[in-house]
């Protein structure tokens, strides 16, 4: 019974224009060894032909050329209006050079003498997977016409955030030496989560890779990072760069500043999956520094500050706090799941 049903499913739905019963059972004897056979709509003249077009959706048009109240040319017209890209083959008792050439020339797919009905099944077969073919290349161009538009505005956006990150970057530096060493780390902390980006073919993102990559390039700190956290929380590509960036700040400046300046503080990064009654649900992600030199409130807000909290609120739509514990930087963010 499955097998019969996805053949069923697999079958190409025809619209017959035939006024004649007799035709159209011959026809249907014809395209009966098609494998598996189409589902055939009859339709006898202009008003059920116009019909079934407006009702349903074809895979391809047989049409008689001359009926009593209509006529195919008229049909063609009809088709090539509603339904361009679905194949018209005329079956016809008599088509004249002229008529065929002008059939062509109009839209039609091929003609079959209903002397020669033989041929109709290989006629309505290469139809249908010239059809297929070429509604294959229109969706490829599709796709890629979709990709580079994608792709310019991907690189629009990572253009920006570099233009931002040179002139907030040099803004807050203290030397060429100190501008070039916070510049080069920054712009390699957005490469890296590109990278891991690609490797995801720019889809969704575990949020527990997002964490490690932040982390990988200060490796000599790597065993005093703790991380905790359910797998499986996906990121949009948008959402894991952004987060990248905060935890590039927040692991540098533990380096340079907090806990990991020294030889036995550590880190702990957490989150936990929320679930909203709404069905947006969110993730709640904290940093907690501790065992490090006594923390106090900075005098002047540096663009790594701005960056974890007005970034997150921008980037990712977040709720975001710092906290500087004297026992130890703390940092939360909470943010929607794309």
């Amino acid at each position: 019974m499955a097998d019969k049903a996805v053949l069923r499913m697999e079958a190409s739905k025809l619209l017959l224009l035939e006024d004649s019963s007799v035709d159209a059972e011959l026809i249907e004897e014809q395209l009966s060894g098609i494998s598996p056979p189409p589902v055939i709509t009859r339709a006898v003249g202009r008003a059920s032909f116009i019909e079934a077009l407006e009702n349903r959706q074809f895979d391809i048009i047989l049409a008689d050329f001359s009926l009593p109240d209509f006529d195919g040319m008229s049909a063609l017209d009809i088709a090539m209006q509603t339904t361009p890209d679905t194949p018209f083959i005329f079956v016809s008792g008599v088509l004249g050079e002229d008529a065929a050439i002008d059939a062509f020339r109009r839209g039609a797919t091929d003609y079959v003498l209903k002397q020669r009905l033989a041929r109709l099944p290989s006629a309505v077969e290469r139809a249908l997977a010239e059809a297929r073919e070429k509604q294959e290349r229109k969706r490829a161009e599709v796709h890629k016409e979709l990709l580079v538009r994608e792709l310019s505005h991907r690189v629009k956006n990572t253009m920006a955030m570099v233009i931002s990150i040179i002139r907030r970057t040099a803004k807050g530096s203290t030397s060429i030496e100190d501008y070039q060493e916070r510049l080069v780390a920054r712009v390699s902390a957005l490469a890296e989560s590109h990278a891991l980006l690609f490797q995801s073919n720019w889809g969704e993102t575990d949020l527990r890779d997002v964490v490690r990559r932040a982390i990988e390039p200060h490796n000599s700190f790597a065993s005093r990072v703790e991380l905790d956290g359910p797998d499986g929380v996906q990121l949009s590509p948008k959402s894991a760069l952004a987060l990248g960036m905060i935890l590039h700040e927040l692991v540098t400046n533990a380096q340079k500043y907090g806990s990991l300046s020294g030889a036995s503080g550590k880190v702990e990064v957490f989150w936990k999956r929320l679930h909203n009654d709404d069905g947006r649900d969110r993730v709640d992600l904290q940093w907690r520094e501790s065992g490090g030199p006594a923390v106090s409130v900075p005098q002047d807000t540096g663009f790594g500050t701005t960056l974890i909290t007005k970034g997150a609120q921008y980037e990712l739509h977040a709720e975001s706090e710092i906290h500087y514990d004297r026992a130890g930087l703390q940092y939360q963010t909470v943010f929607p799941l794309d």
